[in-house]
Order: C-alpha cells, then structure tokens, then sequence
C-alpha cells in the first residue's frame, strides 16, 4: 500500500527546501459575497450581474435560492465578460457555476457543484474581480432571487 500526497501537502513536507501553501489553500478566512435581485417581469436572455468576487480568491461554494418565478423559467449562474489578470477579454459564461435550473417553483439550488463548474476554482480577474451573473431562460420573471457565493482570499 502507498502513501501518496496532494500537491499542497508535498510543497508543505516532502519537497526540500519546502514551499508556501498560498493561504487560500490553507488556514485562510471563508469570505461571503450575497445579493439579492427583486425581478418585475424579467425578459428571457435578461442577465443579472448580482457581484464581483475579487481576484485570487478560491471558490468554495455557493446557493441560488428564488420564489416561485414563473411557470418554465429557468436560471443559471455564470460570469459576466471580464478582463482577466493578463488583460485579456474572457466572454459572457451564462452556465459556467451552474447548469440552467427550473425556478417554476420556489426552491434553492447549489452553485459549484462540482469542479467542472468552479468548485476549488482560483480567480483570474482584473483589479474590478469577477463578476458573477445570473442569466433567464424560459419565460417572463417575476419574484425574488438570492445568490450566495463563499470564498477564500486570505
């Protein structure tokens, strides 16, 4: 049997001289980034930007709670165009944290499910952070919708 190490617990023990596990891998404060957004007949492809999360920060987890909007809507979670840190153009990704979710009744859903949708993700933004946006699909919207993103910066 095997003993295998993660890539922070290699730089911390096993490689000599040892390296700096960055504090949003290790010992670092869980940040909360929260917004609401009250929807008065919401257009289809209407895109709400709901918060920047600043750059460097490691993603951790995040919920989607909403009324019941109308009947077939639906919301994903994603990012609004940014500027990465190297000045580059990054474009609109209406689903990159979470998946087209049916908001036909109240409920709450979780964001960065998975790594595939930015689960451990660090971002990669300009000095304004990323910008976290919500996207309608489906039908008119009307009612209250509440994101919540945790975090780690330092």
């Amino acid at each position: 049997m095997a003993t295998v190490y993660s890539a922070q617990k290699t730089k911390w023990s096993q490689n000599n001289p040892t390296e700096r596990v960055k504090t949003n891998e290790q010992a670092g404060r869980i940040r909360v980034a929260y917004a609401t957004y009250e929807a008065a007949s919401l257009g289809i492809g209407d895109v709400i930007q709901m918060f920047n999360i600043p750059n460097g920060a490691r993603l951790l987890r995040g919920w989607l709670a909403y009324d019941a909007l109308a009947s077939s809507t639906t919301l994903s979670v994603g990012n609004a165009a940014y500027t990465d840190s190297s000045g580059s153009a990054v474009s609109l990704s209406a689903a990159g944290y979470l998946a087209a979710v049916s908001t036909a009744s109240a409920g709450r859903t979780e964001c960065l499910a998975t790594i595939a949708l930015g689960s451990g993700a660090e971002v990669d933004a300009d000095k304004d952070g990323l910008p976290i946006s919500l996207t309608l699909a489906g039908a008119v919207a009307t009612g209250t919708i509440a994101l919540t993103f945790e975090y780690v910066v330092d």
